[in-house]
């Protein structure tokens, strides 16, 4: 009588270690493989600098792996800042320490560099940078909203013409809704160029839903070249314009950056 055939006993496997790279032993290896799971590139390419350090000051193992772990969370925060100042889509580099306060008198300092903390932001208010042109709008509007994003908040830079395009094309093609709530989600919405050209009705209303959509909420940053009593040239309905400016100055910033172009004076002194 042929006995029943007995059950195979079950492996356990075990994870094949990669073989160690050139100069390196099995320890380095492990290291080596578990950042790169991990997604630890700064502990991966500074460790043994650390366990050198370490050992000849005879840290603790608990004060090695605090060092190198502080070290790995400051690189990712600043690569966070980094890639926040990316995407705001900045036209060009600005800074507020770079701005040339003694070019423009009409501007204070201080109060300017208030807008560096990020505290107007998170409460959701607005701010107007108003004035000529060559009067240094744009150069602070794309510095405060840099020092905004490298604060680590979400930061989005556009002119007005731009915007309004892209809200009629994303309502020709239906996904609206979408693209309103894209720009619901940014923390600062940074608008050049506010005023210069005449809106259509249909732009102007389509503009308007992106305000009340992040009124008291999330805060809005334009720079303009017209004083308020001239925003009906661009937003035609006189009921929308108000309600536009109503919007945009409630519990907000002005800036007033004045009259004398910083840029027509530097040609002339140029040319001097």
């Amino acid at each position: 009588m042929t006995s029943p055939a007995q059950p195979r006993p079950t492996r356990t496997r075990t994870p094949r270690a990669r073989a160690a790279a050139p100069g390196l032993d099995a320890a380095d290896a492990a290291i080596e493989q578990a950042c790169r799971t991990l997604h630890l590139p700064t502990i991966r390419a500074r460790y043994p600098d650390f366990a050198g350090t370490a050992l000849r000051e005879q840290a603790s193992y608990k004060q090695f792996l605090a060092d190198i772990l502080g070290v790995e969370v400051s690189d990712r925060d600043q690569r966070r800042r980094s890639r926040l100042v990316h995407e705001a889509g900045f036209p060009r580099i600005k800074h507020l320490q770079d701005f040339d306060f003694t070019a423009n008198p009409a501007l204070t300092p201080a109060a300017v560099n208030t807008l560096a903390d990020p505290a107007w932001v998170r409460a959701g208010q607005p701010l107007c940078l108003i004035g000529d042109s060559g009067t240094g709008k744009s150069h602070l509007l794309i510095a405060i909203g840099t020092a905004i994003a490298e604060a680590g908040l979400k930061v989005r830079y556009t002119t007005t013409a731009r915007l309004a395009n892209e809200l009629v094309e994303a309502a020709d093609e239906r996904h609206l809704s979408k693209t309103i709530a894209r720009y619901s989600k940014i923390d600062l919405l940074c608008l050049d160029e506010f005023g210069y050209l005449e809106l259509d009705p249909a732009s102007a209303k389509l503009l308007f839903q992106i305000f009340t959509e992040r009124e008291e909420r999330r805060a809005i940053a334009v720079a303009s070249n017209a004083p308020f009593s001239e925003w009906p040239r661009t937003f035609t309905d006189p009921r929308l314009c108000s309600a536009i400016v109503d919007r945009i100055t409630f519990n907000g910033h002005l800036i007033e950056t004045g009259s004398d172009s910083y840029r027509l004076a530097h040609t002339r002194n140029r040319r001097k």
